[in-house]
């Protein structure tokens, strides 16, 4: 039996909630490879996936519009499932109302807020990624 999952699988997977585990390419050493809060959303074409960071974080002086990431988000209970999407940088814009949103879909309603609130001080930017590679598996569909 096959651990594959179709188109419409990997992108439901993907758009459920999951912390995700950005990869990002980094001169003369490995790539920074670091938990982050996401979305994505599904469409026709594949969808896009996006995440909020510090525009002075490790992670945002290393990302420029083209650079090619990678993002894993898996399942934390067996049967295990995984999908990982890489693609280029398609946008890197200032965040504006993005937070409290992203906050609230992985912290809940209050402290959502919280943590909302005490981030509004720093300088974050959204960053979009088009997903162009896909890799999945889903082990629930194994004879293991």
């Amino acid at each position: 039996m096959t651990t594959r999952m179709s188109s419409a699988e990997k992108q439901a997977f993907l758009a459920d909630l999951h912390v995700g585990v950005v990869s990002i390419p980094r001169a003369h050493l490995g790539p920074l490879t670091v938990p982050v809060w996401y979305q994505f959303e599904p469409d026709t074409s594949g969808g896009e996936l996006w995440f909020l960071t510090g525009r002075n974080s490790r992670k945002g002086k290393l990302l420029s519009l083209g650079s090619r990431i990678s993002l894993c988000a898996q399942s934390e209970q067996a049967p295990y499932k995984y999908v990982s999407v890489e693609g280029p940088v398609s946008s890197l814009d200032p965040a504006a109302g993005e937070i409290l949103p992203m906050a609230v879909r992985y912290l809940g309603e209050e402290m959502g807020r919280t943590y909302a609130n005490a981030s509004e001080q720093e300088e974050n930017v959204v960053v979009r990624m088009k997903p162009e590679n896909w890799l999945a598996v889903d082990y629930a569909k194994s004879d293991l």
